[in-house]
């Protein structure tokens, strides 16, 4: 009988964690905006852990590795039917000049998306986590938000509200205020979409960091869509 326990408690251990996460031999994730200092860290993060990963750039490929698999087509162009084999879809788009598109290009995702009932992560900035309990105060509106940062702060909240809007299965994710461009892994913490630190009374964090954090978002199965998170090192 204890021999017949033992066997059903492995049994109920194992299915726990299968449930927990996708295979990562079964997943297969599309990386939009591959080549940026994000996009490329992530395709990196997924190669690390085994997961097929398709890197989807407009032209420059300097950033990834040379084992990554990689799709030259510009984010404006790609269809339903490019993304329909996959089971997670990441969006790294950034845009400093023309903040314009970084509305279009959600917009543009949402139309060829919406048959489409992948988990869709969407990195966003910092600007749109709140600063107060009340929900009333967003971190781009707080008096010490550097001006240099309140219109990309804007763009890719106004894209943000865009996706609110739209029937995908999305989990948008914010970095931490002080986002660091390294590749130094020390750890994460997932918050909610309401800023706070870590042990340092820190806001900060590294690009590798989310990196992983948003890799584990695509492989936790039980992970809320819908919702808005946000991450900082440890």
């Amino acid at each position: 009988m204890k021999v017949f326990k033992i066997l059903i408690l492995s049994l109920f251990c194992v299915l726990n964690l299968s449930f927990g996460k996708d295979s990562s031999q079964n997943l297969k994730i599309a990386v939009l905006a591959a080549n940026g200092k994000t996009g490329s860290l992530i395709v990196k993060e997924a190669l690390d852990k085994k997961v097929q990963v398709t890197a989807f750039v407009r032209n420059s490929t300097q950033r990834l590795p040379q084992n990554a698999s990689i799709i030259k087509k510009d984010i404006f162009n790609l269809t339903s039917d490019d993304l329909k084999d996959y089971n997670v879809i990441i969006d790294a788009f950034g845009e400093w000049k023309d903040l314009s598109l970084h509305k279009k290009h959600m917009q543009h995702l949402i139309n060829i998306l919406k048959d489409n009932n992948a988990k869709f992560i969407a990195i966003g900035g910092a600007g749109s986590l709140f600063v107060d309990k009340e929900h009333q105060i967003r971190l781009m509106d707080s008096p010490n938000f550097p001006d240099s940062y309140k219109g990309v702060a804007k763009a890719t909240y106004e894209a943000f509200e865009v996706l609110k809007t739209s029937n995908l299965n999305y989990i948008y994710v914010s970095p931490p205020a002080t986002y660091i461009a390294d590749d130094k892994k020390s750890g994460y913490i997932l918050g909610s979409d309401e800023l706070f630190t870590n042990s340092n009374n820190e806001s900060s964090g590294s690009y590798t960091d989310l990196a992983d954090a948003v890799i584990d978002l695509a492989l936790d199965k039980n992970a809320k869509t819908k919702t808005h998170v946000s991450v900082v090192s440890k």
